[in-house]
């Protein structure tokens, strides 16, 4: 229970914070936009930059850990996307359905969550699932969706959209070109290394009231059932198939293990609500998903922090 007290409940807080704001309109109706641009632009990739000049390159290449990661994602991805009969969808929506079921909310909540649970040592791991969600997840949907919005597709110039996409993403620019750096083995000069401490040290709030924002707008929508199915696909498939992964195939640190648990238990993030506004379809059903996912993790996630507390890290 301390650990649900110390660590979950100061990021649902910060939540309720932007709910509140909005609520009451302490902020007006374009700090969402706004304040998510900051983060998304700014605090966050400053944050990522920097804990990746900060990493020993040679003890943090944990490929069991991608794996776990990652087959999580690809089963919780599959389930949502492919054909139903009873409910036949083209392969854009069907790709933004699977998005939503496995994308989880590292950059916002995860990495300020893991901080207060783990610590600085969790960063790399919940930067890699970042850069496994924001990048890979992503542009994999990306090309999915580009394929089918084709008669004749053309994978080279579909490849290079999305290509283009991916690195103008700052979410993954930023922990590339800090991984560059660290590569060199020197370290940030002091000025410098201030600069993005303090830039980056305003992600996690700002962050965490983002969400909050976000959801004031869209708490009015009412669930259905693809809504439920997406919701639970991702609070609760997605963390049991990472956790068997990580804990029965593949072999890692408690730490990296517990991480890879944690982040993939995360509510859906923004990602798919906004590519379904990018090529026109129905936002309603990923809108309603991220709020209801949100609301049940308050939930969920005390509960899993509360589970991890309770068995060894190290």
């Amino acid at each position: 229970m301390n650990a649900v007290i110390t660590a979950a409940l100061p990021v649902f807080a910060l939540i309720l914070t932007g709910w509140l704001a909005a609520r009451w309109k302490v902020l007006g109706l374009g700090a969402t936009d706004a304040l998510n641009r900051y983060v998304v632009y700014l605090s966050l990739p400053a944050l990522l930059f920097r804990a990746m000049t900060q990493v020993d390159l040679t003890h943090m290449a944990h490929w069991s850990f991608v794996g776990a990661f990652a087959g999580g994602i690809a089963i919780t991805f599959l389930v949502s996307f492919l054909p139903r009969k009873s409910m036949p969808r083209a392969m854009t929506d069907r790709s933004i359905e699977g998005l939503a079921a496995s994308y989880a909310n590292a950059g916002y909540m995860g990495i300020p969550l893991c901080l207060a649970l783990f610590g600085a040592e969790s960063l790399a791991p919940a930067t890699f699932t970042t850069l496994l969600t924001a990048s890979v997840l992503f542009g994999f949907a990306i090309a999915l969706i580009e394929f089918d919005r084709q008669q004749t597709p053309n994978a080279m110039a579909t490849l290079g959209k999305v290509g283009r996409a991916l690195t103008r993403n700052p979410l993954l620019a930023a922990p590339v070109l800090g991984l560059a750096w660290a590569s060199t083995g020197l370290a940030l000069p002091e000025g410098l290394d201030r600069y993005v401490a303090l830039l980056g040290a305003s992600a996690s709030p700002c962050a965490l009231v983002t969400i909050g924002l976000f959801l004031a707008q869209t708490e009015r929508a009412a669930a259905g059932p693809g809504v439920l199915r997406l919701v639970l696909g991702k609070l609760l498939l997605q963390p049991a198939a990472t956790a068997v992964l990580a804990f029965y195939v593949f072999s890692m640190p408690p730490l990296w293990a517990w991480t890879a648990v944690l982040m993939s238990a995360l509510p859906i993030g923004t990602g798919p609500f906004m590519l379904a506004n990018m090529y026109g379809r129905d936002a309603g059903v990923t809108s309603r998903a991220i709020l209801i996912s949100t609301v049940a993790s308050v939930l969920t996630v005390s509960l899993l922090v509360a589970w991890i507390s309770a068995h060894p890290i190290s």
